[in-house]
């Protein structure tokens, strides 16, 4: 009971804390022009003029997102540390369950940062900060050293993964592959999602979601109240990022979230799930991966446009409608995944 109301309260605080700091965090946005650059090119001519209304709204709104996250994370350990007692109620700082999403989320967020600076100034291929390649290398690199802390011996010595059904299996060094992949994944796909006001935050959201309960029902309660500030603290992003948004998630949260959604899915050893917690990340990947093999092989394109929520876009549907509707699967999407989860835990 207690550590529900623990992860009651994180999330509160969290949501009225992002919810104070927006204003200010805007105003600062709008000071130093963190401004929306809309690529015009001849690749991308119906996404071009679909959003090219679109350009020049602030961006880098995920700093709210992590920004809050680091933010409680640093004060309550401090107060934890100075005062103990009370604190350490509020503390999710734990080296076993938190030290790595925390760290994976303020580093890329800080990258992502970056690309959104480059962004803003212009700077990089035809302006729009850094190209595909580059982030997956990025990712790549990230993906390589959480995949060493969690396989070494000397650190969390992880090697099993387990399938719903079926149980547990060693898998020795093929965990780190399985962990890059999920990484490099889970990153790539959150960037792609991120083309629509509120998509990405309302899809986040529910995989969190998902993850936090997984997260509590396996005892992790630093875990599930570390998910539980980052759902208050989309919540609060939501508020000002639904239809029409006042400013953009940028690769700052994106970056951020895609990442710190594939740590957490291996630490609650939850890969097979992933794909219903996070069901519109695949579809919206692999919309881009079956249209580039398309072009590449057969030079012809199945969608009008990628990620496939542009594709409904240009074929009619307005911007909130496509965003509903694909909040909306992930709901169900989810259900489906917390059902598999409880009944692999408890009746098999």
């Amino acid at each position: 009971m207690l550590e529900a109301i623990r992860l009651i309260a994180i999330t509160l605080i969290s949501f009225v804390t992002a919810l104070v700091a927006t204003p200010f965090v805007f105003r600062m946005l709008v000071k130093f022009n963190f401004r929306k650059q809309i690529r015009t090119s001849k690749e991308t001519p119906i996404f071009s003029k679909l959003h090219q209304g679109k350009a020049g709204t602030p961006t880098s709104g995920g700093i709210i997102i992590w920004g809050t996250v680091i933010l409680m994370a640093g004060l309550f350990w401090l107060l934890d540390v100075l005062f103990d007692g009370f604190f350490g109620y509020l503390n999710f700082v734990d080296r076993a369950q938190t030290y790595l999403p925390l760290i994976a989320l303020l580093i890329a967020a800080l990258i992502g940062l970056f690309d959104d600076v480059l962004n803003a100034l212009k700077i990089g291929p035809k302006g729009g900060g850094l190209t595909v390649s580059k982030k997956l290398v990025i990712y790549a690199i990230i993906s390589a050293v959480g995949a060493w802390w969690f396989y070494s011996p000397n650190i969390l010595d992880w090697q099993v993964l387990h399938v719903p059904f079926f149980g547990n299996f060693n898998i020795g060094f093929w965990y780190v592959p399985i962990f890059m992949f999920i990484i490099i994944a889970t990153a790539f796909s959150a960037n792609e999602t991120d083309g629509l006001d509120g998509l990405l935050g309302g899809v986040s959201l529910f995989a969190f979601g998902a993850l936090t309960i997984v997260s509590f029902v396996l005892g992790r309660f630093d875990l599930a109240a570390m998910s539980g500030a980052i759902i208050g603290a989309l919540l609060a992003f939501l508020w000002f990022n639904i239809p029409p948004a006042k400013f953009f998630m940028g690769d700052t949260g994106s970056m951020a979230l895609g990442i710190t959604l594939g740590v957490m899915t291996m630490l609650t050893n939850t890969t097979f799930l992933l794909p219903f917690f996070a069901i519109i990340l695949v579809i919206e990947s692999s919309s881009v991966i079956i249209q580039v093999t398309s072009k590449k092989l057969f030079k012809r394109k199945i969608f009008l446009s990628t990620p496939i929520h542009h594709h409904f876009e240009a074929i009619g549907w307005p911007e909130s409608q496509v965003t509903m509707r694909f909040w909306i699967i992930s709901v169900v999407s989810m259900g489906i995944g917390l059902v598999i989860f409880f009944i692999d835990r408890f009746f098999l």
